[in-house]
């Protein structure tokens, strides 16, 4: 999901509303009410400014190209010394604003920024890293995330990096320069880590050294690099004399800087790092692991719920979802057990009717058709941003999930729902092909993270924000109105799709779990099994995700439960008042922010319409 900040994501008009009437709506319930103290807004503004410098790729997936040029070295002590200065001296400037004497917009804004550096100090001060997905400093990245993954999507010519002009080509050159010191710093983490036991899990290492290895990132041709697909795709326009030397200079920036980069942290991890890597996989098994764990888990669902109090959540979750799992493999006829049933899912080649990449997409691309109509009766406003579905990258998509990466709140970039397809020929339909659509593309991650961006109303801090447990948890949430959009009609995608939800229920358990050393790799795996139906590859994949990046899949559940919740209390309070489309606009109204703030938000906004005559 989906940049370079604490809480950011790396990130046709669809829906839209084509009356008069409609667009008037749209236009009244978009904006936020404009910041009623100048100075407040003034900070933020600043605050903004100087994190950009900071953070030049979360700008650039901003659409902020002032800094397209930079990559600065996130892996030394200084570097993490001046983000704990920057933090503190704006939280002091933050408490010398009276918030009782605050527009209520404005005291949304001074809780959701009081509370986000909150986060970000005590992170630093744990020793956590400053990467989208955060752990100890001295586990730079793993093979979910990290800037030798990100760097080859920006550097593609297909990602977040603009390459429409000289000057764009010019600034990725300058960005590549500053790839060798940070491998380098990285690689001295990591041995830093070996010394301090603090490791990853040996089965992920095993999982990097290939994707550091890829025939596309090591090369001796050049042409052969995923880095030169902008050369590839030089614009017509160019001067020959231009052409020229960008084509001359990548060539020398592959060979020179990439090339040797990514084979000394493959070097690197084989040689030095995978006979050190532990043979445990809980983050708690590290010194100081259990407090690592209470931060990330705060971190990523936005409470203080304790974790095995999440655990127990997440196992009457995935009993309800079984129990309805059951009456839909009745509802087929099928006369085995529900393990039966998933292997028939898993297995039976009529649900994987695809031979090429190009089917599978035509098929996703169906989805969208079939939902738009309905769509515009749950929302009152809909994005101007285009949205796309593309085909992951080679490099990763074998290790990557299906995934959104936001488009650019100026609209030059649209959302893309990207779509990891190793083997078009094994692709199954049934693996939640509606369900996943509405998680990653609409109405769930483009819907809310294009409308937030869209809103410049809001303080860049909120424009460009995310917390987990609202983002994820709102994603979650559009898969349960499937069939109020029109899909889940066939048993075996509504099958997938509680598959999906059954997928966040048992990450509850299973996360939990891991980290606090009730269950082993081994045994998460097989419990994914048990209880929803994918393939001994998929619940690997999974399982060694949560060991990368503990508690992030804790937010999804977490957050939709909290929204289900609201939306029955709403109903409930309001009766003949409620109307969803309503409900949906207000809760994405401000963007996303942390649950508690989220409900006070929203229970303020019940209230008022209560009180309406």
């Amino acid at each position: 999901m989906k940049n370079a900040l604490l809480l950011m994501l790396l990130a046709a008009v669809v829906g839209g509303c084509s009356a008069k009437k409609d667009s008037e709506k749209q236009a009244a319930t978009t904006a936020a009410t404009p910041s009623g103290n100048p100075a407040l807004g003034a900070f933020f503004d600043a605050y903004w400014e100087h994190s950009s410098r900071l953070f030049p790729l979360g700008a650039t997936a901003q659409g902020d190209n002032r800094f397209n040029d930079q990559l600065p070295n996130d892996q030394t002590q200084a570097f993490r010394d001046s983000l704990t200065a920057f933090y503190s001296r704006s939280l002091r400037k933050l408490e010398t604003f009276d918030r009782a004497a605050l527009a209520p917009d404005d005291q949304l804004s001074y809780d959701i920024f009081a509370y986000d550096l909150g986060v970000r100090l005590e992170g630093l001060k744990l020793g956590i890293g400053t990467g989208d997905y955060p752990l100890p400093y001295t586990i730079p990245f793993t093979q979910f995330g990290g800037l030798p993954l990100t760097l080859g999507q920006f550097g593609s010519g297909e990602g977040n990096q603009p390459f429409k002009t000289v000057q764009d080509y010019d600034n990725w050159l300058g960005r590549v320069r500053g790839f060798p010191a940070w491998a380098d710093s990285a690689i001295a983490n990591f041995r830093l880590g070996i010394r301090r036991g603090q490791t990853l899990p040996r089965p992920l290492v095993e999982k990097m050294i290939p994707q550091l290895r890829a025939k596309d990132i090591i090369v001796a041709d050049a042409a052969q690099s995923l880095f030169y697909g902008p050369i590839k795709r030089l614009p017509a326009a160019f001067a020959p004399a231009d052409k020229k030397r960008l084509t001359t200079a990548y060539q020398q920036a592959i060979l020179t800087d990439l090339v040797p980069a990514y084979r000394r942290l493959a070097d690197f991890l084989a040689k030095e790092y995978l006979p050190a890597a532990r043979t445990t996989v809980s983050i708690g098994a590290l010194p100081n692991g259990p407090a690592y764990y209470g931060y990330l888990v705060r971190l990523w669902t936005t409470t203080a719920t304790a974790p095995d109090s999440i655990r127990q959540t997440g196992l009457r979750e995935v009993a309800r979802i079984r129990q309805e799992m059951e009456k839909t493999k009745a509802s087929v006829g099928f006369k085995g057990d529900l393990n039966a049933f998933f292997e028939l899912m898993r297995n039976d080649p009529k649900f994987r009717p695809y031979k090429t990449a190009e089917e599978v997409l035509a098929a996703t691309r169906a989805i969208q058709t079939r939902i738009e109509p309905n769509l515009q009766k749950m929302f009152g406003r809909t994005p101007k941003t285009a949205f796309e579905v593309r085909q992951t990258e080679a490099f990763r998509a074998a290790s990557a999930s299906a995934e959104y990466n936001q488009g650019a709140a100026d609209g030059s970039r649209p959302g893309i729902y990207y779509i990891p397809i190793v083997d078009a020929t094994q692709f199954n339909v049934t693996s939640g092909m509606e369900s996943t659509f509405l998680h990653e593309a609409l109405p769930g991650h483009h819907y809310q993270i294009s409308l937030q961006q869209e809103n410049t109303v809001l303080p860049k801090f909120r424009r460009f924000a995310w917390y987990g447990a609202m983002g994820e948890g709102w994603a979650l949430y559009t898969e349960s109105l499937g069939k109020e959009l029109g899909v889940y009609t066939d048993p075996y995608q509504y099958m997938g799709a509680l598959g999906d939800e059954m997928h966040r229920a048992i990450r509850l358990v299973v996360d939990v779990a891991l980290h606090t050393g009730r269950m082993t790799r081994e045994q998460a795996i097989q419990y994914s099994m048990a209880n929803e139906p994918i393939s001994l590859e998929g619940a690997t994949a999974e399982i060694e995700r949560y060991i990368a990046v503990p508690g992030q899949a804790l937010s999804y559940k977490t957050g939709a439960l909290k929204i289900r919740q609201l939306r029955a209390r709403y109903e409930q309070q309001l009766g003949p008042k409620f109307k969803l489309a309503d409900f949906h606009d207000e809760l994405l109204r401000d963007g996303v922010m942390p649950l508690a703030v989220l409900e006070r938000k929203m229970d303020a906004w019940a209230g008022g319409m209560r009180n309406e005559e």
